[in-house]
């Protein structure tokens, strides 16, 4: 067995691992990155970047089907090329991944090592039984896979996840989602409205990663007006079955009215969440502290776990399972392995995320069960709220569909974050998240300038409904003149 001494290993080649090697070499040569798959990073392969091309591809539908609503008809029936449009996804895919796989390839081969690694002990590593590294310090960055009960294994390859999803040559005719949760919704209503037979299935009510329960119910309500949509179903039974038309999923449920209904698909798509891959590393070998679901535990700012040379990033973490969020860990991380003893508190940027489906889903700062864990009934936030079905702009282009509610500090004005449904929430959200990472008031956000008419009003309307809530600022006045018509 080959034998490695290393400054640094850095488990896993993805966007946390590739961010932590980097920052790791500017302190030491000595830096190792251990690969047991394939390179290319989840958000390229198989996340971020393929789904947006899906959904890119089903709101193209969609703006043809919406174009009567102006008086404009499109002639003849809009035919949905399944195979044009995978083959577009996987393309397009390919092409990101590309960029990822040149930056890989400018690592000196000596640095990357492949295979699967394993604890011995808390400075110890095997590789595939092929290479013992010992390491002074290690950086966790094995990313996460998706989970879903083990009992569904009995559908064998009618039973998918959204990796298999960018892989098909053709569209499929029906296909059931377990999960509406931020995959879960996005690729549910991208497949139905590229004509797929869709049905979107949960347990407990959730929807998406919300936690407001009017923003929650709105969303509810919102897709189940477009698709079929339960968020708290009760299935009888699912089993594989054969039919004339080949291997289909037989799937018996109650359904809105409390009738057995039955839905036969093509594939059952599991998107009911992911689990980080600490579980394959033989973690118990070290003396890391794990918290109740067998993740190490690690201090936000430096991402150092109970052993002080062990650094986690990524979705390897127990924290948010975000591209943006794993960059950031995996340069933290990286860094303090380099540097280590010299421990440093990185840059952690304000809590954003969105769901791209349509209407958007975005939050921003502090959750509504956040803050309401965190300070209880006394009374110490206020919410300030805006529906978007009246709003001008969102009016004109008929994408009047949506809620905001921003979240202020009684007492101090400080914005704490905000919940939504709505049109163009991703750039609201951003907005919304610079402003919190400034530590900005509501009073100082209603001084930015606001066009007209534009989305962004809206913005500027919940924080006036919020300003007055909380005794900074007069009361709204409906109709207000100087939003201009429509606002």
């Amino acid at each position: 067995m080959k034998q490695l001494n290393v400054d640094v290993a850095v488990i896993g080649g993805g966007t946390a691992g590739l961010g932590a090697y980097r920052a790791a070499k500017s302190h030491t040569n000595s830096v190792v990155m251990i690969e047991g798959s394939v390179y290319g990073t989840t958000c390229a392969r198989v996340g971020c970047m393929p789904s947006k091309l899906l959904i890119a591809a089903a709101e193209s539908v969609h703006q043809i089907e919406k174009a009567p609503g102006f008086g404009v008809y499109p002639q003849g029936e809009t035919k949905i090329n399944g195979r044009e449009v995978m083959d577009r996804v996987k393309r397009e895919r390919d092409r990101f991944v590309g960029f990822v796989l040149e930056s890989v390839d400018e690592i000196p081969a000596q640095d990357k090592i492949s295979g699967y690694a394993k604890f011995v002990d808390d400075n110890t590593l095997v590789i595939d039984e092929h290479t013992k590294i010992n390491a002074k310090r290690v950086v966790i960055a094995t990313g996460s896979r998706p989970a879903y009960p083990a009992v569904w294994n009995e559908l064998g390859d009618k039973l998918i996840v959204n990796d298999d999803v960018f892989d098909w040559d053709d569209l499929p005719s029906s296909v059931a989602v377990f999960g509406p949760g931020v995959i879960g919704l996005e690729l549910g209503q991208a497949l139905h409205r590229l004509g797929v037979d869709v049905k979107v299935f949960g347990l407990g009510g959730q929807i998406g990663p919300l936690t407001d329960p009017e923003v929650m119910s709105y969303a509810e309500k919102s897709f189940q007006d477009e698709l079929y949509l339960d968020a708290n179903v009760n299935v009888e039974s699912m089993k594989r079955i054969e039919s004339s038309e080949g291997d289909k999923v037989e799937i018996q449920f109650i359904n809105h009215q409390g009738d057995l209904d039955t839905f036969v698909v093509d594939y059952v798509l599991a998107a009911t969440g992911r689990r980080p891959n600490t579980d394959k590393l033989d973690i118990e070998n070290t003396s890391v502290e794990l918290d109740n679901k067998g993740v190490p535990v690690a201090e936000p700012y430096t991402m150092q776990t109970s052993v002080e040379h062990i650094f986690i990033a990524g979705d390897a973490s127990n924290q948010i399972p975000l591209l943006h969020e794993a960059a950031d860990q995996g340069k933290i991380a990286g860094d303090n392995a380099g540097r280590f003893p010299d421990i440093r508190a990185g840059l952690r940027r304000s809590t954003i995320s969105a769901v791209f489906t349509d209407p958007q889903i975005a939050m921003v700062g502090e959750s509504y069960r956040q803050l309401t864990d965190r300070l209880g009934d006394c009374g110490c936030f206020a919410t300030g709220e805006v529906s978007f079905e009246n709003q001008g702009r969102s009016r004109v282009m008929l994408r009047n569909k949506g809620i905001l509610h921003v979240y202020a500090e009684q007492g101090t004005g400080r914005f704490l974050g905000a919940e939504m449904i709505g049109p163009d929430a991703e750039h609201l959200a951003h907005l919304l998240a610079w402003a919190h990472q400034s530590k900005m008031t509501v009073s100082e956000m209603l001084d930015m300038p606001f066009y007209h008419p534009v989305i962004e009003e809206g913005v500027r309307t919940a924080l006036r409904d919020v300003n007055a809530k909380l005794h900074l600022g007069p009361e709204m006045i409906k109709h207000c003149l100087d939003c201009g018509p429509g606002c």
